[in-house]
């Protein structure tokens, strides 16, 4: 067991820029002191993040589809191909939940489905173009690694031709889903016929190659060891330090509830911010960092940006895969800039590029928020 003054030598070598290694990480998160955590990882935070705002944005989770040919023990929101409960979203919905994120001052649709067993290319390529055309301020954040996996797959095609057709069509961003643990341990127990770990780094990797940029994740708490925590970290950095095309990491906490891991008790609060900081002081190659407020709530949400979070992460307008696990913090926007404004900082809202959005947008942005919360206007969370 490492003793505080260990402990307390390899904070300041990460507060000094100096590159912790991985038996370092594990003795950080081995460890049981958080405060001294949280003021390492803000210190870090303060001097990657010396502007005197904090960032959030407006997007949309858009799940295209439930159906999925993957087992995750993890997950309450997937449907088998042969469910009644099954769906694929037509165009006229996926329209309508897009132009009700525009009327909200969003700039991005996160839109990921299930690993559908027949959806062919063309169908994700047409899809695709006919939203950039529609709609071509918008960024498209779409199809997780183990769903463009799956397109390789059932295209017969390559992991670049796959990726360069979605790019040509449309493709803004990747998003970092499905990453769980990225340890192919982890992998095998709580999931089958799903992406292992070098091929979801490798999604990644030849994306960035193509000139693409990303987020990266970890959801923690089930059946990992701390350890293993540490490698799934190590993993992301050494990418990083390949291609440099993630842009922000987010981490949060398994939730048990109604998936076949249920008797998994719940990480706390004290579980996610200690995670958080030994993140953002493991992780000194990735820029940004979003607060979880989502699995967290508003209070440790908010907290998370003085344990190494940087942004607020989504105001969410729509969220269902975590829903369905029976998490249901959903916040509103003056919320999410009163929270960062409690802590001294000015709340600013950003792209995905992490480029602020012109004040005058933001102030629509909040104009309408405030008129949705009077009227009732337009549904917050839908399936």
């Amino acid at each position: 067991m490492a003793t505080n003054s260990d402990i307390q030598t390899i904070l300041d070598k990460a507060i000094d820029s100096v590159r912790i290694t991985a038996e370092e990480g594990v003795k950080l998160i081995s460890s049981h002191n958080l405060a001294s955590l949280g003021r390492a990882a803000s210190e870090v935070t303060e001097r990657m993040h010396p502007e005197s705002y904090r960032t959030y944005n407006i997007d949309r989770n858009i799940n295209y589809t439930n159906i999925c040919s993957a087992v995750c023990d993890f997950c309450a929101f997937y449907r088998s191909p042969k469910s009644p409960e099954g769906y694929v979203l037509d165009r006229e919905t996926i329209y309508s939940k897009i132009e009700e994120t525009i009327a909200l001052g969003g700039n991005q649709i996160l839109m990921q489905g299930g690993m559908h067993p027949t959806l062919k290319l063309d169908w994700y390529t047409d899809l695709l173009s006919d939203l950039r055309s529609r709609y071509p301020t918008v960024n498209l954040h779409a199809f997780s690694p183990p769903e463009i996996y799956q397109f390789t797959k059932i295209n017969r095609m390559t992991l670049r031709e796959v990726l360069s057709e979605l790019k040509a069509a449309g493709l803004g961003s990747l998003p970092g889903g499905g990453g769980e643990i990225l340890v192919d341990r982890v992998r095998k127990q709580i999931t089958r016929g799903k992406v292992l770990t070098d091929d979801w780094l490798n999604v990644m990797r030849v994306w960035h190659e193509l000139g693409g940029i990303g987020s990266a994740t970890m959801m923690f708490g089930h059946v990992e060891t701390l350890e293993e925590r540490i490698e799934h970290l190590e993993r992301l950095r050494q990418l990083q330090d390949e291609t440099g095309g993630f842009t922000a990491y987010i981490c949060w906490t398994f939730q048990p509830d109604h998936t076949d891991l249920s008797h998994l008790p719940a990480k706390s609060a004290y579980e996610y911010l200690h995670t958080l900081a030994v993140s953002r002081l493991y992780l000194d190659n990735i820029p940004n960092i979003q607060s979880s407020w989502v699995t967290q709530g508003l209070k440790i949400g908010q907290l998370a940006l003085l344990y190494g979070a940087n942004d607020m992460g989504s105001l969410m307008i729509e969220e269902n895969v975590v829903a369905e696990a029976g998490t249901v913090h959903f916040l509103t926007l003056d919320q999410i800039r009163g929270a960062i404004e409690e802590l001294g900082y000015e709340a600013r809202q950003r792209d995905v590029f992490y480029k602020l959005v012109p004040e005058e947008d933001q102030q629509r942005a909040i104009e309408a928020n405030r008129q949705l919360k009077r009227t009732k206007a337009l549904p917050v969370v839908a399936v």
